[in-house]
């Protein structure tokens, strides 16, 4: 796709860190913007932002874990405009600790989002665009952690390697189908974004209980502690979200399916060496950032 004039864009998770980044470049490009998210005030907010600077843009509160209300964008998307050119499936959460310590709630709320974010858009989406006609494309996120392995955060690792699979599968389906749908996957390494504060859109119901918290935070290791806070200090130091929104539309007017920063590729090399080699995964651990 190398023309955005006009067409139309639907960004999940856009209220905020890469989404609303995402959104403000459809906005540059001259499209019409579709705003999902489940964040209400700041999905308004940013809304209103872009439209003061031009952007025609519908705001749709989205809670992109419920394939019903995922399904209900999709037809306002289509009953508004009735097409959409590019997709986004880029809502995202992190949560969890150890594979064995995260609990079903961890696990529910990261994969619901996540994961099922993704299944969700391309159920509701795909066979719309498909009978459209139109040249589009979907861009589904993933991160660095679907593309490497390593210690912690094994909820999220789960569902970024999942959504990876998921996608390359979605590329080749589509191509055998001769279908006009490009797709890529969307693996960014350290963004400047709120990811470590997006417990406060976690639904109630997938709380987890404060003693519970607060039991499983004494036993983190001092090394744990100490991965904690650079991973902490590589996100605040990171790329920031409207670099990577460049990235992901350089890579789209080049029909690039995988994105991610060329930094990180040595990571990627070692584990795809590591399984090659049929040797043990390799270690590798965040650097401390100066």
């Amino acid at each position: 796709m190398n023309t955005f004039q006009g067409k139309v864009a639907v960004v999940t998770g856009a209220a905020s860190g890469i989404g609303r980044a995402l959104a403000e470049r459809c906005a540059k490009e001259r499209m019409k913007v579709i705003l999902a998210d489940i964040e209400e005030r700041a999905l308004l907010q940013a809304s209103r932002d872009l439209t003061a600077q031009g952007a025609q843009t519908l705001a749709v509160p989205t809670d992109v874990s419920q394939a019903g209300e995922v399904e209900a964008l999709a037809k306002i998307a289509f009953e508004t405009y009735s097409a959409v050119h590019l997709l986004f499936n880029n809502a995202g959460v992190g949560a969890g600790k150890t594979a064995w310590e995260s609990t079903l709630a961890d696990w529910e709320w990261v994969l619901g989002v996540n994961l099922y974010g993704v299944i969700h858009g391309i159920r509701s989406f795909v066979p719309r665009m498909l009978e459209s006609r139109a040249e589009g494309y979907i861009v589904n996120t993933s991160s660095m952690a679907g593309l490497t392995s390593g210690p912690g955060l094994s909820v999220y690792m789960a569902s970024k390697h999942a959504v990876v699979s998921l996608t390359e599968t979605l590329y080749h389906e589509l191509t055998l189908r001769g279908a006009s749908i490009g797709v890529s996957v969307l693996c960014p390494g350290f963004v400047k974004t709120r990811i470590q504060d997006a417990e406060r859109n976690r639904p109630a119901r997938l709380q987890n209980a404060p003693d519970e918290h607060a039991s499983r935070e004494q036993k983190l290791s001092r090394e744990e502690q100490e991965g904690g806070q650079i991973l902490q200090q590589a996100i605040r130091e990171g790329m920031s979200p409207q670099h990577l929104a460049d990235m992901t539309f350089a890579a789209i007017r080049e029909e690039r399916f995988y994105i991610y920063p060329p930094e990180f590729k040595g990571g990627i090399q070692a584990r795809m060496e590591d399984i090659l080699q049929l040797r043990n995964p390799t270690l590798l651990l965040p650097k401390k950032v100066h």
